[in-house]
């Protein structure tokens, strides 16, 4: 399949899991990348994996408003138009409220939440001329709560309604704007559990699919919903989750 030939695809988070695995489809669909991140070597690393020509390794912080800016035109300049945003980048901060940080809540909040702003805002003029459109990753974590991650769910269930209404705002303007929330999923922020025998039973007694997600997977979606393939979907929240969010929340009793 050929469905980006051509396009210009902006992907936050790049270096490393989801980010990594959207660049690789996008790539092999015949998009040109923009693989953005706080790492130039992972960058680099997912760069020499890429099918095609005429990828750009763009460092930036997305939580640094000056950077985006910077970002956005280094982009324009090179190519001339963005046709699709992939607000990736993210971050997990654990704990109970009364025993997360102050200085958790900012870096997170910064990364997943003001990140987001940050690339629509200063994309969304080059988007709007290519009548584009956005993907945020969200999470399951954005549909509902989860035991000791309020942080998380905070920035997560903002992007979700973020989502929705970008939508509402942009949809006359040829823009759709819409979001993956992926279940639990194999990444580098969740590679420690690979191991847990006994946490993964559970997670997947949960799941009606029996597995976690892989990077692929999401990608799959992401490229998809950012594909003419879904050119009539604007504002949804799709679960990428095996299931999960299919259950009610009682647990399996045969």
């Amino acid at each position: 399949m050929s469905r980006f030939a051509d396009k210009v695809v902006v992907i936050t988070g790049a270096g490393s899991g989801i980010g990594a695995a959207a660049a690789q489809r996008f790539a092999s669909e015949g998009a040109q990348v923009v693989l953005v991140g706080r790492t130039r070597d992972k960058l680099e690393q997912v760069l020499s994996t890429l099918s095609g020509e005429n990828h750009l390794v763009a460092p930036c912080d997305v939580g640094d408003a000056d950077q985006v800016k910077q970002l956005a035109e280094q982009v324009q300049q090179q190519y001339g138009r963005v046709d699709v945003l992939v607000n990736n980048a993210g971050s997990i901060v654990q704990g109970k409220i009364h025993e997360v940080s102050i200085a958790d809540w900012k870096s997170l909040m910064s990364t997943d939440l003001d990140g987001v702003f940050y690339c629509t805002h200063f994309f969304m003029p080059s988007l709007l001329n290519s009548k584009g459109n956005v993907v945020n990753t969200s999470s399951v974590s954005g549909l509902g709560g989860d035991w000791g991650m309020s942080v998380y769910n905070a920035a997560k269930g903002a992007v979700t309604n973020f989502t929705r209404a970008l939508a509402m705002d942009y949809g006359t303007d040829g823009v759709r704007v819409n979001a993956v929330c992926p279940g639990f999923t194999f990444t580098d922020l969740t590679e420690e559990m690979k191991n847990d025998e006994a946490l993964l039973a559970r997670f997947y007694d949960r799941i009606p699919l029996g597995r976690a997600g892989e990077p692929e997977d999401i990608a799959s979606a992401i490229a998809f919903i950012a594909s003419d393939d879904a050119r009539y979907i604007t504002g949804v929240n799709l679960p990428v989750d095996g299931g999960l969010t299919a259950s009610n929340g009682q647990p399996k009793q045969a």
